[in-house]
């Protein structure tokens, strides 16, 4: 979709709300990974640059009554001001855009940083009920919406508050980038295109996996929610991770995958332990077994050695790769096998690799494999949601205007 993005904005003594993606983890109020922090700056750079007055919210966490402290925005002000080189004003205001707010706004010269405390302290946010947009889009002249991760929610701070903007809506650097990549890959790839499908259910990505094949020329589908589709295929799976109600669904989708003339890669072999590991980084009595042999007693934790040679060797094949979902339980060095050698192949082929969010992302992270990728995607459910072939609340909002 083509929208209007920050470089189409005349901001010069310009108010301009910004949405941003501050929900960063936090342990006793220090930031424990500033990389949603970092994924912004551009945007709030370029929009410094041209003289506008910058306005941020976010919202972090999920609180339940109002304010409460250990959900404040404060240390996020504090890191943006190191970042920056420059103070970010921190507005400390229950009400979020409330008279404190409209005061600082008030006060504010070109260049200027603010940022609002979250917007989930108030409840109309998540209802994107009319007073908060409003109270929102009085404090601005014109809109920019640069948090993909919120995306696929029509909250006051996404959606709502374009309505009463009275200037331009456009998006963020981050937000045009994600539409690039994930759009693209999915809707014009260069083929052959390969998508990868991991994590834990297969109810979590019924619509990815219908959409992805339509698009693709080979799915390839690892992890948990592997064993339903080889239940389905009248494999025993031990105690591996079933879906029994979705076992019919994985059965239309090799139905669909064979009629479309669509390669569907199962694994053939799996690594499989009597218990699933506590705590996760636990030794396990961990054994490779054929799909075919997998014992009664045992769930399958990671693909096994010929199912990354399968896999890898797909990859290869491949000029666009969109992967969602590890193979494995990756956080257990016995069980991250078939995800490392996955992202390995990923960091060595000449292709656009796009990692569309959630565990995909830790794991390429931790396996120190992200800069080798074309695009991370920072938007768990919202990549999720945008692969299945969704128009996103957050992005539809912005108007041409």
């Amino acid at each position: 979709m083509q929208k209007k993005n920050v470089n189409d904005l005349n901001v010069k003594g310009r108010k301009v709300l910004v949405r941003c993606d501050f929900n960063v983890p936090l342990k006793d109020g220090v930031i424990t990974s500033d990389k949603r922090i970092v994924a912004a700056l551009p945007t709030i750079n370029k929009l410094i640059e041209g003289g506008g007055r910058i306005i941020l919210c976010s919202h972090l966490g999920k609180p339940k009554n109002g304010f409460e402290e250990k959900f404040s925005l404060a240390p996020v002000a504090k890191r943006l001001s190191e970042f920056l080189g420059k103070e970010v004003s921190f507005v400390s205001d229950e009400k979020v855009a409330g008279e404190t707010a409209k005061a600082a706004v008030s006060k504010m010269n070109d260049g200027d940083v603010i940022l609002l405390e979250n917007t989930r302290f108030r409840a109309e946010e998540t209802k994107n009920l009319p007073e908060f947009s409003k109270d929102l889009a009085a404090l601005c002249d014109d809109y920019v919406n640069d948090a993909f991760g919120s995306a696929h929610r029509a909250h006051c701070s996404t959606v709502g508050v374009t309505e009463y903007v009275g200037g331009k809506t456009a998006v963020g650097y981050l937000m045009e980038k994600e539409i690039e990549f994930l759009g693209n890959a999915v809707e014009k790839p260069e083929r052959p295109f390969v998508a990868i499908l991991g994590g834990a259910k297969v109810a979590d990505k019924l619509n990815v996996i219908s959409n992805l094949l339509e698009k693709c020329d080979t799915l390839v589908i690892g992890g948990g929610m592997a064993y339903t589709f080889l239940k389905a295929q009248g494999k025993e799976v031990g105690k591996s991770l079933v879906d029994d109600e979705k076992i019919d669904y994985c059965r239309q989708m090799l139905e669909k995958a064979e009629k479309l003339g669509k390669n569907l890669l199962l694994p053939v072999d799996d690594i499989v332990t009597e218990n699933f590991p506590n705590p996760i980084d636990a030794v396990v009595d961990a054994k490779n077994v054929s799909v075919d042999d997998i014992p009664a007693d045992c769930m399958g934790l990671d693909i096994g050695v010929e199912s990354r040679k399968l896999f890898v060797e797909a990859v290869k094949s491949a000029k666009t790769v969109v992967w969602n979902g590890p193979m494995g339980v990756f956080e257990n060095p016995q069980l991250a096998e078939g995800t490392l050698e996955v992202a390995k192949a990923l960091a060595q082929i000449d292709a656009i690799t796009v990692i569309g969010g959630g565990d995909s992302v830790a794991a390429v992270t931790q396996l120190g494999f992200a800069e080798k990728m074309s695009h991370i995607s920072t938007g768990g459910g919202a990549s999720l949601e945008y692969l299945e072939g969704k128009v996103l609340p957050g992005i539809q909002a912005i108007q041409d205007k």
